[in-house]
């Protein structure tokens, strides 16, 4: 079960509109219940340091705090991690943070100087870094050389040591895949748009089909990303995503698709056309792609998820939703090495 923590208080305009997050919505479109009001998420103790529950750890490399999976780390010929802000040369407000992503905000060099630190905490510092252009989309592309520009994909596979693979995040769902037996990896991005059209178990279909894997012999890594604590979406993803999964509805904290009779709608005497919206729901995209990659035929025990929140430990994190534009960027990472003779 997962272990979530309400965010803390480093809010920004909830009227922005985000690639990672379809609206940011206003707090009074909120769905009532158990939910904290805004006044409770601001006042109080500072947030808890976040808690890494195994199978995971935060190792510190370098300066650096890396979160790994203890049996990827079981493979001597394995290269993986998902960053953390920390210990970058990257300057935003009065702290050095590791932002991994070109952004408007932050210098080239930077992020060129936090990439090779990155690289070295995880040991990938000699690997060919792959990253993506990532477009929200479930476009899936395979490597194995370096290609002149980074590739229009959410999704990334190779079977070709000294490359390391990698996606962007700052609050979409990062996914590692790994075939010890046949030594192939993948690298996913999924926001709600790749998650809608199945990115992960199409992930998985191309490495059946150009790396001959099974899916009882992968092993995936979920890392952080926006929890069901904190993704609010409009209604009418409700609909949109159980037009496509039967189990779409479970995604959700409540089911509602907007079209449902307001019992009080009377109350506002407001005229046909000038209702309120429905209020929003909360959407959970790591049960979606827990849910697909069991569809897939992977093994529920082979599926690790992380339960840090981005939006509830910013600050470990990167969040789109709680910090706005001004906000850095995650890499999620993978890798193989030439086999020891």
């Amino acid at each position: 079960m997962l272990h979530l923590q309400w965010p803390s208080s480093r809010l920004f305009d909830p009227r922005r509109i985000s690639d990672y997050t379809v609206e940011i919505v206003t707090s009074a479109n909120r769905s009532p219940a158990n939910r904290p009001t805004h006044k409770q998420r601001q006042v109080g103790a500072p947030p808890k340091p976040a808690t890494i529950s195994s199978p995971w750890t935060l190792q510190r490399s370098k300066g650096l705090k890396v979160l790994q999976l203890k049996p990827f780390k079981g493979f001597s010929w394995l290269i993986h991690g998902f960053s953390t802000r920390f210990g970058g040369a990257s300057s935003l407000g009065d702290e050095k943070v590791l932002n991994l992503a070109f952004t408007d905000w932050d210098e080239r060099e930077n992020v060129v100087e936090n990439r090779k630190r990155f690289q070295s905490a995880i040991a990938a510092k000699d690997f060919s870094h792959i990253p993506l252009k990532q477009i929200h989309s479930d476009a899936i592309s395979r490597v194995s050389t370096v290609p002149a520009e980074p590739p229009h994909a959410d999704a990334l596979t190779t079977d070709t040591v000294g490359l390391l693979l990698s996606v962007q995040t700052a609050d979409c769902v990062p996914i590692l895949l790994v075939d010890p037996k046949k030594r192939a990896v993948a690298v996913i991005h999924a926001g709600w748009r790749g998650t809608l059209a199945r990115i992960a178990l199409k992930s998985v279909g191309r490495m059946i089909q150009e790396y001959g894997s099974k899916p009882a012999h992968l092993i995936a890594a979920i890392g952080p990303s926006i929890g069901p604590c904190c993704y609010e979406v409009g209604v009418e993803l409700v609909t949109q995503f159980t037009a496509q999964f039967a189990d779409g509805a479970e995604y959700f904290d409540e089911p509602r698709t907007g079209d449902e009779p307001n019992p009080i709608q009377w109350l506002n005497m407001k005229p046909p056309g000038h209702q309120p919206p429905p209020m929003n729901v909360r959407l959970d995209l790591r049960r979606a792609n827990v849910s697909q990659l069991k569809s897939a035929g992977l093994h529920l025990a082979n599926i690790y998820v992380s339960d840090l929140c981005t939006a509830c430990n910013t600050e470990l994190l990167f969040s789109y939703r709680k910090e706005g534009p001004v906000s850095g960027r995650l890499l999620a990472a993978v890798g193989m090495k030439a086999a020891q003779k």
